[in-house]
């Protein structure tokens, strides 16, 4: 698969680019090979290895598309990296519905193929204290502020902005401003499709359940809770991370 790199890059962001392209393509094919695609017109087929090569190849195309709109974009590495990856999920779910795949089934692929990638990362970050410590409230807080270091730290609009505390055992997340959400809203202002930010919704609105219960490492559900979401229209995406729950 031949690799789209993003021009005007420092030797880090190039690197980083390469990194995210190469994950992005082992998840894709992973996702790909095992799942039947649903077409428009309701016909089902599952694909071989050279339509894997036909949607590398119908994703680039969409990718430098993408990549062409004009857009405030983070100066921050971590928040660059964040703002690809968002772009990608738009390449990708284009892509796909170029090739005739439904609308549902396009959406539905292309989060499991970024998930295949999230939750490995929540997966890495949450590794060390999953090792150090069995309180899942520690566990949690610890890496949330991992993860506000790199890469959702916030250095404000465009990049992320977030207030975060804890209470009680939970810690709270409360972003004000999205990069990857208010990139997508660029795209749809730009002559883009409300596809793009159902996909996006539906993808990375929806990680951060389970996510929790990644980062948590205890067996048990419902260590997250959101009740707005800036993707829907609110001001804010309210987040709270429980440590302790009954849920199982």
């Amino acid at each position: 698969m031949k690799l789209d790199i993003m021009n005007r890059r420092t030797p880090l962001e190039r690197l980083s680019c390469v990194i995210l392209e190469l994950l992005v393509a082992r998840s894709a094919q992973k996702v790909l090979l095992i799942r039947e695609l649903v077409f428009e017109g309701g016909s089902r087929e599952r694909w071989l290895k050279q339509d894997i090569k036909r949607f590398w190849k119908a994703m680039n195309i969409e990718a430098r598309k993408v990549r062409g709109i004009k857009a405030k974009r983070p100066d921050d590495l971590g928040n660059k990296i964040m703002v690809e990856m968002t772009l990608r999920t738009i390449a990708a779910y284009r892509a796909l519905r170029e090739m005739g795949v439904e609308r549902a089934c396009a959406r539905r692929l292309v989060a499991d193929i970024i998930w295949d990638i999230y939750s490995k990362m929540l997966g890495l970050y949450s590794w060390p204290f999953r090792l150090t410590t069995r309180d899942p409230s520690k566990r949690i807080s610890r890496t949330i502020k991992a993860l506000l270091w790199f890469p959702f730290n916030a250095p404000g609009a465009p990049g992320y902005a977030v207030k975060h505390w804890e209470k009680d055992g939970d810690t709270f997340t409360h972003f004000t401003h999205c990069p990857p959400h208010s990139f997508v809203r660029v795209v749809v202002a730009s002559g883009g499709s409300e596809d793009d930010l159902l996909a996006f919704r539906e993808s990375w609105c929806r990680y951060d359940w389970p996510g929790a219960d990644i980062l948590a490492g205890d067996g048990r559900r419902s260590h997250y809770e959101r009740n707005k979401t800036l993707s829907h229209g609110d001001s804010v995406c309210d987040m709270c991370w429980r440590g302790r729950t009954d849920g199982i």
